[in-house]
């Protein structure tokens, strides 16, 4: 099994004009001499990544979704800035090459970075690529201990004061995804209205240190180094980062982490290895966060339930495109199905009040 992970050729309906972006590139990047050849990277649900390789260098390439999407949520400029503004104090990003707002020359603002290269997880293991357990939990503690560094950041030194605004940051998302999720709904799935009205009902005070967050942490956005798997060379897809609650950007990321004992359905909408032998479950991610930030966590409950709707609301915004239209990916057909199984999952962490 391919272990790096690679790209594929474009999918329909996502293919750039090479003559435009080959013109673009030599004309604003040094030692761009060679052939053009652009492939995709074909995970991923919302900001598209191309490669393009001009003779030896590899280059990649993030672009908006095709179709009717919401301007504020694939901002190329404001990524672009992100990562060009923390890669001397975080050295998990690839160097950024330039940003182009010029629509002419594939329709949308992209950015062009530097290919980092390394192993991505998908939803299993690939064979062989640890000789034990141990391996395993070690990447999971790896895995917080980058968590925890980026919310030590100081993210003023690095001249992002403004990029988010925590007071009032949980309020904010709860009443924002709450209006994401109505606006977004089709009629083959659940209202989650008895979620939101809890959510909207038990949200926790203001976070005395806020971080910058990067909203969408998971092991397929994280590269592995080939010669030492537990360890993490790079993090990617800073679409959705701000400056927030830290507890927020964790509960985010384990309404991805699907514990080995979780029920079958749970199961079924796994999309990470996370229930590999091996793995540590949702506490023990909660407890060594706590013990590597020296954070005390309460009521976590909170923030897993609503990483679940959060999820739920990201997969049915996908879903939305699909079912009128707006894609031909026939990976979005299903979605709603895990739609379905967040609400319910969601519903049991608001009920019994466990993660």
């Amino acid at each position: 099994m391919q272990q790096i992970d690679s790209p594929k050729e474009v999918r329909d309906g996502e293919e750039l004009d090479t003559e435009k972006i080959a013109a673009y590139l030599k004309a604003n990047l040094k030692e761009m001499d060679g052939e053009i050849n652009i492939k995709q990277f074909p995970s991923g649900f919302s900001n598209l990544t191309y490669m393009v390789t001009v003779g030896e260098r590899e280059l990649v390439l993030r672009r908006p979704p095709f179709g009717t999407k919401a301007k504020s949520a694939h901002d190329m400029k404001r990524e672009f800035n992100i990562l060009s503004s923390i890669k001397g104090s975080f050295n998990y990003v690839p160097e950024m090459l330039l940003y182009c707002d010029d629509e002419e020359v594939i329709g949308a603002p992209f950015y062009v970075m530097e290919r980092l290269k390394g192993i991505i997880l998908r939803k299993e293991l690939p064979n062989g690529l640890f000789t034990d357990e141990s391996g395993i939990k070690s990447l999971c503690r790896n895995w917080v201990d980058v968590l925890c560094n980026l919310h030590k950041l100081d993210y003023e030194s690095c001249g992002l004061k403004d990029l988010g605004k925590p007071e009032g940051y949980v309020k904010r998302q709860v009443k924002g995804w709450t209006k994401r999720y109505r606006n977004a709904r089709t009629e083959d799935v659940p209202d989650f209205e008895g979620i939101m009205e809890w959510l909207k009902d038990n949200m926790p005070e203001d976070s005395k240190t806020p971080a910058l967050i990067h909203n969408d942490y998971k092991f397929d956005n994280v590269f592995l180094n080939p010669d030492n798997p537990s360890e993490i060379t790079g993090v990617v897809d800073w679409e959705m980062a701000t400056i927030g609650d830290p507890l927020m950007d964790l509960g985010a990321s384990l309404a991805y982490w699907v514990n080995h004992d979780d029920n079958d359905e749970m199961k079924l909408i796994a999309t990470l290895p996370t229930t590999s032998p091996g793995m540590l479950n949702r506490a023990e991610i909660v407890k060594l966060y706590e013990e590597l930030s020296g954070t005390k966590i309460k009521n976590f409950e909170f923030y897993y339930c609503f990483g679940l709707f959060r999820l739920a609301v990201i997969a049915q915004q996908i879903y939305y495109r699909y079912y009128h239209g707006q894609t031909k990916d026939k990976r979005f057909a299903n979605i709603a199905f895990f739609v379905h199984i967040l609400e319910r999952t969601a519903s049991e962490v608001m009920l019994k009040r466990q993660f």
